[in-house]
């Protein structure tokens, strides 16, 4: 059981950072292959999973529903189910992961069964209701605590009858709700999506045998799921994880010296707003050894220490670098002049608030940073370490904001503590030693 209580940690220059490293399997990608391979019929072997606490929940849902999970070597093997869940014994204590909740209250609503979802303090204060309606429109029963928070029970209906879903957010998350919901679901469920979204549920579906298609419409796309199809199980190796590389990538881009390479991660292009914008900063960032696995292209990333300048991001790549905007700011804070984004009002409603969170901390950093309804603005130092040396720095329980900060530390003139570094372990629980061990 995860240690609640804080860990705080120093981080300071620790000279140019070098070598290759690794970093934890996409985290998107392993809920995935973990419900699906659950779903499945025969044992299906997954290498390369994140080990991060948000995956291990989505492992421990499964198990509740039925599934039999172990491990092989380095490769953890999933006996599936063959569509049949179970129903649970207890509620499915979900940790911090909303990505884990949302995807298995999906896989609920179509299900003769009743599953009750908790969590921490903080996805307790994350809002189900984008989820909850269109799961409703399906014929679940599901009664949710006040302001559709969890603690909430789902009631699944079977069967459901399919239907055209129109996303009225661009959330990959409540996509692939509604496509684990359409399994088993008789006839074709289709999800109209104006905005693409990462597409990895799709991608997994097709290699778990599901009959998918896609419908190219003149205002978004139409995905096209037939239910009641029987998956197959299978052998993945899941890729590096593209958000957990962007930490170690703006470490190199910022520390003068650095040079590193990151072996095997994914670049999904519903993925690489990120390395897109750092590029157009002036970022160098060179991909080698491209290759595909587990349905999805993959290689090797480079960085090296770079002058960046800063940029205007457009709301439009919001989509494809949701999660990386924190290490952005980062970057953006050790860049030549003012970064500006906007669009980004699905910040606030994250593990933190991540807009109010990172401002505060650029703000007890003494930088220049103004913080709108949907965006930030940031005057970077052209290169010039910041001065650390503050109070610690809060990350308010987000492994993203903790490692974004970490990051900052290693080019201050003093060293900056973080109140607590245990949310890393969410995500990417050898993070400090991965980065020492580069400076190593």
């Amino acid at each position: 059981m995860h240690d609640p209580s804080p860990r705080p940690r120093a981080f300071r220059p620790l000279g140019p950072l070098r070598g290759t490293a690794l970093v934890p399997g996409d985290k998107s990608i392993s809920h995935r292959a973990l419900i699906l391979a659950g779903l499945a019929t025969g044992r299906s072997r997954i290498g390369g999973l994140s080990e991060g606490r948000d995956v291990l929940a989505t492992a421990a849902g499964m198990r509740a529903f039925g599934a039999r999970i172990g491990r092989e070597g380095d490769s953890l093997t999933v006996d599936g189910l063959g569509g049949a869940l179970l129903q649970p014994r207890a509620a499915l204590a979900m940790g911090n992961s909303g990505t884990s909740a949302r995807l298995l209250m999906g896989l609920a609503a179509t299900r003769n069964l009743t599953a009750t979802f908790t969590g921490d303090a903080s996805l307790s204060r994350r809002p189900m209701s984008r989820i909850i309606a269109p799961l409703r429109r399906l014929g679940a029963d599901i009664s949710a605590a006040p302001g559709g928070l969890l603690p909430l029970t789902v009631r699944g209906l079977l069967p459901a009858a399919p239907l055209l879903h129109p996303m009225e957010v661009a959330s990959a998350q409540v996509k692939s709700a509604l496509l684990l919901a359409g399994l088993n679901t008789p006839g074709i469920t289709r999800i109209f999506e104006p905005v693409p979204t990462r597409d990895h549920s799709e991608r997994m579906l097709g290699a778990f045998g599901a009959e998918l298609e896609v419908e190219e419409a003149a205002d978004g796309r139409i995905l096209c799921l037939r239910g009641e199809g029987a998956l197959r199980a299978q052998t993945l190796s899941v890729p590096g994880d593209p958000s957990a590389a962007a930490f170690l990538l703006v470490a190199a881009l910022i520390v003068p010296g650095s040079e590193i390479l990151i072996q095997g991660v994914g670049i999904n292009p519903t993925r690489t707003g990120l390395f897109e914008v750092l590029r157009e900063m002036g970022a160098d960032l060179r991909l080698s050894n491209q290759r595909t696995e587990c349905g999805e292209p993959v290689a090797d990333i480079a960085a090296c220490h770079s002058h960046l300048r800063g940029v205007d991001v457009p709301p439009e790549l919001a989509p494809s670098m949701i999660d990386e905007y924190p290490i952005f700011f980062i970057a953006a804070a050790f860049a030549r002049g003012t970064s500006r984004t906007s669009g980004l009002s699905e910040l606030r409603v994250k593990e933190s608030d991540r807009l109010a969170t990172m401002a505060r901390g650029f703000a007890a950093l003494g930088m220049a940073v103004e913080e709108t309804v949907d965006g930030l603005a940031i005057t970077g130092t052209g290169g010039e370490p910041l001065p650390g040396g503050t109070e610690p720095i809060d990350p308010q329980m987000d492994h993203r904001i903790a490692m974004s900060f970490a990051v900052a530390g290693l080019h201050c003139r003093a060293p900056l503590t973080i109140a607590d570094m245990s949310p890393a372990g969410t995500s990417f629980p050898r993070f400090a030693e991965t980065l020492e061990g580069l400076a190593a």
